[in-house]
């Protein structure tokens, strides 16, 4: 996994500092979204033709390692 996560840049003067996949104006959060709005990997894809397969893995794994944090109650 740590391969795929090598695919997610954070650049402070590209898309507000946001996630983005390999450095391009793409980010995470788009591909997120996409899902949420049920289309296929394929279908993702298909509509962003500059995307690869380890992308939308990439973009999977780096939003399950954020939200995968213990949370300490007092």
């Amino acid at each position: 996994m740590p391969e795929l996560l090598k695919r997610i840049t954070i650049n402070p003067k590209q898309c507000g500092g946001r996630p983005c996949i390999r450095g391009m104006r793409i980010r995470v959060s788009d591909v997120l979204d996409l899902f949420v709005a049920g289309l296929s990997a394929e279908e993702i894809l298909e509509e962003m033709p500059d995307l690869e397969r380890d992308d939308l893995k990439a973009a999977l794994a780096y939003a399950s390692r954020k939200l995968n944090h213990p949370i300490l109650v007092a």
